[in-house]
């Protein structure tokens, strides 16, 4: 142990810009001879260690980012998460997951690690992850991150940082698409399609609701060869409640979801979309 003298200055200088606590920031000083950015480094590694003891924590709570760029051509989201929805709710820990969001559209890196690696107020964003770890006692992590590419792409956030939302399309963002994407997001939010429609739903589905479909028309009774046709209609059923653009839209049941677009301009559509939400 150092014998050196740390002023209650220095602990306090500490304090302020890890936000640890007065006693860590102290044992950390001692232990760094007074050097004040191995003294940072310290709390880094106190932080690694305690996001390993908390390994096996849940960590189901958090909130979810949205954003895109200035003329809305890409759009990044991700999950923050933290094992408690008091941690969750602070606004420390929103603006913090803010501040990572920027980083993510910014730097347009493309996976969690490469994130992670990526600077952010003097150290990579894996480093501040790490001190933040160390200032909450809560496992924090960059569970999810997705992004997106499009002529227009359109943010949307949904109940208090739960679910995050990016609808790309295929017209160049005006005040107009841009609020017919505002639209289409909540309804993703609200709806959680599995795709655009029923050319992008993954074969492997595809093929589940055929054989579930099958089984119970055989089940009631039904020839084999009228099975196929009655599971045909089945599965338009499925597409059309399950994927959005056949989907009814939500602030006009008298359209579908694709028509609504049309509606606000010629040929726009939906070309991709991406949805996170808190603990799914």
């Amino acid at each position: 142990m150092s014998t050196v003298q740390i002023s209650a200055a220095e602990v306090n200088k500490l304090r302020q810009q890890t936000g640890a606590g007065m006693m860590d920031c102290r044992k950390a000083l001692m232990e760094s001879n007074g050097d004040f950015e191995a003294a940072i480094d310290y709390l880094r590694k106190k932080g690694q260690k305690v996001a390993a003891n908390r390994s096996d924590r849940d960590a189901k709570e958090g909130v979810v980012i949205a954003k895109a760029n200035a003329d809305n051509t890409y759009g990044i989201v991700m999950n923050l998460t933290s094992e408690t929805d008091f941690v969750a709710k602070n606004a420390e820990f929103i603006d913090f997951a803010q501040q990572i969001a920027d980083v993510a559209l910014n730097t347009k890196v493309t996976t969690i690690d490469d994130l992670k690696a990526a600077a952010m107020s003097g150290a990579t964003v894996g480093e501040k992850l790490m001190e933040m770890v160390a200032k909450i006692g809560e496992k924090i992590d960059v569970s999810r991150f997705e992004q997106i590419t499009a002529d227009a792409v359109v943010p949307y956030i949904h109940s208090g940082y739960r679910i995050g939302v990016l609808v790309g399309m295929n017209q160049a963002a005006n005040e107009g698409i841009v609020a017919a994407g505002r639209d289409v997001a909540m309804q993703i939010a609200a709806m959680n399609p599995l795709a655009v429609d029923a050319d992008n739903v993954p074969a492997e589905t595809v093929a589940r609701e055929k054989a579930i479909a099958i089984e119970q028309i055989v089940a009631e009774g039904k020839a084999a060869d009228m099975a196929e046709k009655i599971a045909a209609g089945k599965l338009s059923k499925f597409f059309k409640e399950n994927t959005l653009l056949p989907q009814a839209f939500v602030k006009d049941n008298s359209k579908t979801v694709g028509e609504y677009l049309k509606s606000v301009s010629n040929g726009l559509t939906v070309v991709s979309f991406t949805r996170i939400a808190v603990g799914a």
